[in-house]
């Protein structure tokens, strides 16, 4: 059996449960509780890491559209250095958007942790881009060049709740056999 029809095999009830926990648990949160998280995490980065920002070159206005297609909500990220949004959008609002990158939770958190090639994900249609695929392109090697790992940087946003958002995502990691 090769690599990827194992990675396919169907999951345990267990296994599926723990995939589909993120989405379970934010279901019902309202966007207004989150969205104060998403300014901290994209204002945090910024200050913290600006040389990402100035990675992406005349790419740093643009809006990409983040769908981790298993989360009952879309991001959109504009890495403007000045004034860095991330905001929530229910699915259904599809917003204005320059490029789109969408694939699973696990997948994108993995991508941008580094763990994860974003070349191979594409390839393997586990990652889907649309729209400007030059600022995609921009954003992969901002991150690629990134020294550390960028999701360090964005639990480090969450302050002195840093170290257990660090547990409960070595959790999630762990469970799922990361």
């Amino acid at each position: 059996m090769s690599a990827s029809s194992r990675a396919r095999a169907t999951p345990t009830p267990l296994q599926s449960l723990l995939q589909n926990a993120p989405s379970l648990l934010l279901a019902p949160v309202p966007l207004a509780v989150l969205q104060p998280l998403f300014t901290r995490i994209a204002t945090h980065v910024a200050q913290s890491r600006p040389e990402l920002f100035a990675r992406l070159g005349p790419h740093a206005g643009k809006r990409f559209l983040i769908d981790p297609i298993d989360l009952p909500f879309v991001l959109v990220l504009t890495p403007d250095a000045t004034r860095p949004s991330l905001t929530a959008h229910r699915r259904h609002e599809r917003p204005i958007h320059d490029a789109g990158i969408a694939g699973t939770f696990f997948n994108l958190l993995d991508m941008i942790d580094g763990s994860l090639d974003g070349d191979a994900l594409f390839f393997s249609r586990d990652l889907r881009v649309s729209g400007d695929t030059e600022a995609v392109v921009a954003l992969r090697n901002a991150l690629d060049d990134f020294e550390g790992s960028a999701l360090d940087s964005v639990v480090g946003s969450f302050g002195l709740l840093s170290g257990p958002a660090a547990l409960a995502l070595s959790g999630l990691r762990a469970v799922r056999g990361k």
